[in-house]
């Protein structure tokens, strides 16, 4: 891989069944020369306790970067805040990956943002904002309905399916038609989020469409209703950076599943 790290020791730090796959990804895409530390999860499904000692929340992803001249590591936490600063620092290997900001001409202006780069910045938003808490939601619901002794579950059963019904299956619905949509109308016929070209909104976005897709669009009749999405995570997983991520866990890890 051509070194591009600008003389950075860069260090990612990867929790199993989590969002940090993200980051894996892109560092690949950016050809970017970096450690892989991976973790597993505990028993009740949490961050083993010594992501601590990297971030006080001891959440994943986290990324270190040791730069030249830096009395210490720079510690990033958040997938959105790693995403942009590994683009604005190491961009230039794959310039795509953030769209060009203004239409020729119009510079600067207000509203003379591209289409691209519109979607681009929503979506950086979106995902965490909107979408992910949903299917966290849905996460925990399963939970409520499937952890307590069986003969409790009559109960924790009715009760999940109650927020499914009143709150979780709509809203649900809600964004995965929003997203149909969204890739109908991506400029210049897509086939990514943004338009023709992959972004770096679309690696974010990966996780909660891969992962959720096997708990969410399961059934051939949910699956008729949204063929683009569908096909738009079987373009993420096909893309070379995406395996390329994933081989490099299943060479530590012996394994990789993109589930929640």
């Amino acid at each position: 891989m051509t070194d591009n790290n600008k003389g950075c020791k860069i260090t990612l730090y990867w929790l199993e069944q989590s969002r940090s796959h993200r980051i894996l990804w892109l560092l690949e895409e950016l050809k970017l020369n970096y450690e892989l530390k991976t973790y597993k999860r505990r028993a009740d499904k949490l961050a083993p306790s010594e992501l601590k000692k990297v971030h006080p929340l001891g959440k994943s992803p986290v990324l270190t970067i040791e730069a030249p001249g830096a009395e210490k590591p720079l510690v990033l936490a958040e997938s959105a805040a790693i995403v942009e600063y590994l683009c604005d620092h190491f961009g230039s290997a794959q310039p795509s990956l953030v769209p060009e900001r203004y239409q020729a001409g119009r510079e600067n202006q207000v509203g003379g943002e591209r289409e691209e780069w519109i979607r681009y910045r929503y979506f950086m938003h979106y995902v965490e904002g909107t979408l992910m808490p949903y299917l966290v939601m849905a996460l925990v619901n399963d939970t409520i309905r499937n952890s307590p002794p069986f003969f409790l579950r009559p109960i924790t059963g009715l009760v999940a399916s109650q927020v499914e019904a009143s709150f979780l299956n709509r809203n649900i619905e809600s964004n995965l038609s929003f997203l149909e949509e969204q890739l109908k109308t991506a400029p210049e016929g897509g086939p990514y989020i943004c338009g023709k070209e992959l972004t770096a909104a679309d690696i974010l976005l990966s996780f909660p469409v891969i992962a959720g897709s096997g708990r969410i669009l399961k059934d051939e009749q949910q699956k008729a209703k949204y063929p683009l999405l569908i096909a738009y995570v079987q373009r993420l997983e096909g893309s070379e950076g995406y395996r390329r991520a994933v081989a490099k866990v299943e060479q530590v890890e012996g394994r990789f599943s993109a589930s929640m």
